[in-house]
């Protein structure tokens, strides 16, 4: 709480990211012990959004209570439907069938060009400059991600071209959200936004389940609901107010570079518990990953007026 009180906006909005990164990476995990338990992707992705969805509810709830109002959605909630769309359910089907293909840390590393995609997107719609900082920390770390990609191609099964294919394209989906979505979440606010592009997604989610499977043949068991619940409320609640107040503060393009922290988090805890391979080339991989990181997030001191000093 001190740290909160006492630091620039930008300080926490990196704190935001790297925390809301964290938790965003447990996922992969969670969804790879309820696969463990039986549950396929339509269903873990149905079950998710359900158990998120009155959280999310209730936070609509407690903004009204507390604002007294609603904030002005007039041209808007087409934009946040459509942002819903993308950003949670179609981003979110595609990375968790990927997944049913593919191992934990290749899933990761693929979801996780979506910041270059950020970077590229916005010079291409919104002309933000690509400087010189922002490529070499690009280059630097996804030369660390492909090297491990390529590492871990020699242990994926079958499947993997394809399940490699959809975890990019719910990249590319989840990139349009991130970039989208900044000029939204100034206008409605972080918590509005999160909230009713979270609840429109759940309802397309729920949607597609009804429409496509037989919930009666729904089973789960006690392990799995575990699986569910720590997937729902630690890596998808939590971190989708932090992300989406850390785009607020620090921007898209930030925030996503940042994102890259999310494959070292899953790699550890994938070797860990789910006893995925990890080589000298994993290893390596990660250093660059992190070398990039780092130069992205450094900001130099100013050296005489502090007014000159361009963050």
């Amino acid at each position: 709480m001190i740290f909160i009180r006492h630091a620039s906006p930008r300080a926490i909005g990196f704190f935001l990211a790297i925390f809301g990164t964290a938790l965003f990476s447990i996922k992969s995990i969670f969804i790879k012990l309820a696969y463990a338990e039986g549950l396929d992707t339509d269903s873990v992705l149905m079950l998710r959004m359900a158990i998120a969805l009155p959280v999310y509810l209730l936070m609509m709830v407690w903004l009204l209570r507390v604002n007294k109002s609603v904030p002005l959605l007039s041209g808007k909630l087409l934009k946040i439907t459509f942002l819903g769309f993308i950003g949670y359910y179609l981003s979110s089907w595609l990375d968790l069938k990927g997944l049913e293909m593919i191992s934990a840390q290749l899933e990761r590393l693929t979801l996780f060009t979506y910041p270059i995609m950020v970077a590229l997107l916005g010079a291409l719609f919104f002309k933000t400059p690509l400087t010189r900082k922002i490529i070499l920390a690009l280059v630097i770390t996804y030369g660390g991600l492909l090297v491990t990609f390529y590492q871990e191609l020699h242990f994926s099964g079958t499947n993997t071209s394809l399940g490699t294919l959809l975890v990019f394209l719910a990249a590319l989906s989840f990139s349009f959200y991130v970039l989208f979505g900044k000029k939204l979440i100034h206008q409605v606010g972080s918590l509005w936004f999160t909230s009713l592009a979270m609840a429109i997604s759940s309802a397309f989610v729920l949607v597609h389940y009804l429409l496509l499977n037989d919930i009666s043949n729904l089973d789960v068991s006690a392990m799995a609901w575990l699986w569910l619940f720590l997937l729902a409320i630690v890596s998808t609640v939590i971190p989708s107010f932090m992300i989406s107040e850390a785009i607020a503060k620090i921007g898209p393009a930030q925030t996503g570079i940042i994102g890259t922290l999310g494959p070292l988090v899953t790699i550890v805890l994938a070797v860990w518990i789910l006893n995925e391979p990890f080589t000298i080339w994993h290893a390596f991989g990660l250093i660059l990953v992190i070398g990039g990181v780092t130069i992205l997030t450094h900001q130099p001191k100013p050296t005489t007026n502090p007014k000159t000093h361009q963050p």
